[in-house]
């Protein structure tokens, strides 16, 4: 009897759309429109905007310099 009623309910599921797309919001869509909503969050900034997140911690010596590394031009 159980099984009967989940064969019934699997095919309704994939054969009749408007209950096909009301599933997957229920299972993915809220999850996408979050994560949507999250990324629109950040680009709300006007163009040419600076923002600096965080800065570099200060340590005891600046950075005085890296190694030297030869060039040698490649034809």
């Amino acid at each position: 009897m159980l099984l009967k009623y989940l064969f019934i309910i699997t095919l309704i599921i994939l054969f009749v759309p408007p209950v096909r797309r009301f599933v997957f919001y229920l299972l993915v869509g809220r999850q996408l429109v979050k994560q949507q909503r999250q990324a629109n969050g950040f680009e709300r900034r006007q163009e040419g905007d600076i923002r600096v997140d965080n800065k570099p911690p200060k340590g005891d010596a600046p950075f005085k310099g890296g190694d030297y590394v030869d060039y040698e031009e490649v034809k």
